[in-house]
Order: structure tokens, then sequence, then C-alpha cells
């Protein structure tokens, strides 16, 4: 695999790229902003203004800024989280000059035209809506909330109908203003292009943008307290999470932390957490562990869904794993076999040339650079099982745990 490369315009916008011998094409612009940035009354702003960028520019009614790309087979999405926003583009090689062009375009040339943000506006809380009726995806939210209490971390990315219908087109101005900065933004880059030529059109397009730097930083959230709570709500199952505040992405411990979540419930069947909950017991369909990493802190979580009469013995027995980690190190086959398979897992995401395209952009917007297989492979083997453990009793101690449950009705 080749190995990308990256220069910084004079703006501060970064570019990073990686030639590959395609005839189709990955490009997205990433922004260092998103739902953590907002005020309190801007709840759902970040989120709104993805949605809104795609309603018109000073160039473009929404109808031709949605079919720019789609009228040569290409596609174009975006997408919010708590601190970044993508626009991103996949195409035919021979389109770049057009996905640049439009990405300029919407990223830095929106003009939030009043009647089209509104009618955005019933979309978004039709999104919201939708949402609420899957509680295995709403109580992940609810429990930032609560492990994040009083913070902008905590707050849903989707916002509030009641923020939602107060927004002007002026409120969308003034975020971009503040915190879709050029010194905060990463272009990347994945296809069959020369270095020159891609230069030449990304400085066409992006080059003369007048810089404009970060004027703030990012308030880190308060100490953390373990919380436990039940909110009733209509659900035939009882949801449960379980969870602390961890490493942010910058700590060194966050690599060992991925690993241990990785084979406590990760993607995998053979997860401890499925093999014995779901596999040995019958009590649950789905069962994970996942870890959230921020800028300057961390949250790991399990979430289970069951019957309402076996949510305290799923809850037992998740603890059982936590204490097996905390008790006993992993042998020397056990470790192995863990790091095999992340190894394994992250070179097949990167088979993907539009996952390699994202992957590249987060790691370059927080790192200003972006580690090869070989030397992720290298953090990965430095892992002893004795950190592992050091890991598990820090974290996984049930006093040191919070709740959130959803129970049967």
């Amino acid at each position: 695999m080749n190995h990308p490369e990256h220069w910084t315009l004079s703006n501060g916008i970064r570019v990073i790229f990686m030639q590959v011998n395609s005839t189709v094409a990955h490009c997205g612009l990433f922004i260092n902003a998103g739902s953590r940035d907002e005020f309190e009354h801007e709840q759902g702003i970040a989120h709104y203004i993805e949605h809104c960028v795609f309603k018109g520019t000073q160039h473009r009614k929404a109808f031709h800024v949605l079919t720019r790309m789609e009228d040569v087979g290409g596609e174009i999405n975006a997408y919010t989280t708590k601190e970044e926003t993508c626009l991103y583009t996949t195409f035919l090689s021979q389109h770049l000059d057009r996905a640049l062009d439009l990405l300029n375009d919407i990223a830095f040339s929106s003009s939030f035209p009043e009647k089209e943000i509104v009618k955005e506006k019933s979309v978004i809380i039709d999104e919201i809506n939708a949402y609420r009726d899957s509680p295995s995806d709403e109580i992940y939210d609810r429990f930032e909330d609560q492990v994040y209490k009083n913070h902008s971390l905590g707050h849903d990315i989707l916002g509030t109908a009641s923020h939602l219908k107060k927004f002007k087109q002026q409120d969308l101005i003034n975020f971009t203003q503040r915190c879709w900065n050029t010194d905060e933004i990463v272009i990347s880059v994945v296809g069959n292009f020369k270095r020159k030529n891609l230069e030449t059109l990304i400085q066409k397009y992006f080059g003369q943008q007048p810089a404009n730097l970060r004027a703030f930083r990012r308030i880190p959230p308060v100490d953390y307290s373990p919380s436990h709570a039940v909110l009733k709500r209509k659900n035939h199952q009882a949801h449960l999470v379980l969870g602390a505040r961890t490493y942010g992405v910058r700590d060194e411990q966050r690599t060992t932390l991925v690993l241990l979540n990785n084979l406590l419930g990760g993607p995998g069947m053979s997860s401890r957490l499925n093999l014995s909950i779901r596999e040995k017991y019958g009590f649950t369909y789905n069962i994970d562990s996942s870890y959230a990493i921020y800028s300057d802190t961390g949250l790991w979580s399990v979430y289970l869904g069951t019957e309402g009469n076996t949510v305290e013995r799923c809850r037992d027995l998740v603890m059982k794993e936590l204490k097996k980690l905390r008790e006993k190190p992993l042998s020397t086959l056990q470790l192995h076999k863990a790091k095999n398979q992340l190894k394994g897992q992250i070179a097949i995401a990167q088979e993907s040339n539009g996952s390699l395209m994202l992957g590249f952009a987060k790691t370059f917007l927080l790192f200003n650079r972006v580690d090869s297989f070989e030397e992720i492979c290298t953090k990965i083997d430095s892992i002893t099982a004795g950190k592992i453990q050091t890991i598990s009793n820090e974290l996984f101690d049930e006093k040191e745990l919070s709740t959130l449950l959803y129970p049967a009705n």
C-alpha cells in the first residue's frame, strides 16, 4: 500500500492524499466541529447545517447541488458527530474537478435560503422522532447525557425540536463563521491522480478561501462521578447500558483499551460477552461493548437488550466477565488471538478506499499524521497482558460504573 502524502494551503487547510489504482475516487472535506461546539441555545445546529448545505448555494439551487455528482454516476453525502462534520463524495476519477468544485461550493458558499431551511426542519424532526422510536439507539444518547451531565458532549447530535424550530438563517451563518475554521479543515483524497494535478485543482478551489483561524478552545468536561438512572418508556424489552468515562484520543492507554473492548464485546461473534450471555444462555439477541473516543475524553460502555425478567441476571453475567478480566491476566495464547483479531479487522477495513479516505482525515485532523498499518501493528504488539489487567482494574470496578436502564413494560 502506498503511504499518504500531505501538504498545507496558505489559509491553513490541510490536504492528505493517497494514490490508488482504481477508476473510482473518494474525496471528503472534514471540519473539526460538531455538536460539542454548540452553545446551549444552539443544540442540534451542527447537524442542521449538515443538512442545509445541500439546500442551495450562491451559485446553485438545491436541485443542482443534489444532482451535480449523481448526473455522472457519483454520490455525495455528509454526516455530523460530536466533534466533526464531514462532506464527502465518491465518483469516477475523471470527475475530480466537478467533485472539488461542489465540495467547495457547499462548504463555503451555502446561502441557507429561508424557504428551504424551514422545510428541512420538518425532515429533521421526523428523524428525531424515528430515533426516539428505537430505544436501543436512543439509550446511548441518554447515557452520554447522564455521564457528561451539563456539558455539550452530552447533548444529542440531532438536537431537540424546540431548539430546531427557533433557528434562523443568521444562526447557521454565525456557527459556520465561528467553527468552520480553515486551520481545522482537512481535505482527504484517495484516487488514481497525479499529485501535481491534484494540487493544482485543490489550490484552484480552496487556496483562495480567506483564512479563518480558530479563536476558541473546547471546554473539557468536569470530573466524573458514577450515577444510576431508570427511565420508564414504552418498550417490550428491557434495555441496559453500563459504563464509565475513560481515555481520550491522545492518551497512550487508548490502543490497549481498543484491544480490550474488542475482546470483550466487539463486533466478532466470539467476543466474551456474546459467548457468555447470548450463546451460552440465550438471554439476549443484541449485546456489545463500545468505546467512543473524543479529543480529551472517552466513554466505554456495554449495551444489552433482554426480557424484563432476565435483565438483572444479564447484568450479573456482564459483571462476572469484567471481574475475570480484573482478576486473571490473559494467557499468551488468548493475547495472541486478540491481537490477530484486531489486526485483521483493521486490515479488512483498509481494503475499502472509502474507509481509507475517512480514516486518514479523522486521524490527520487530530495528529497531523497518519500511522501506516505496520506502525499500528507495532503498537498492538506492544500491548501486554499486564497492561490489559491494569486497565481492567481501573475501569471495570463496579463502584466506578454508571448505569441506565429502560425497564420492560
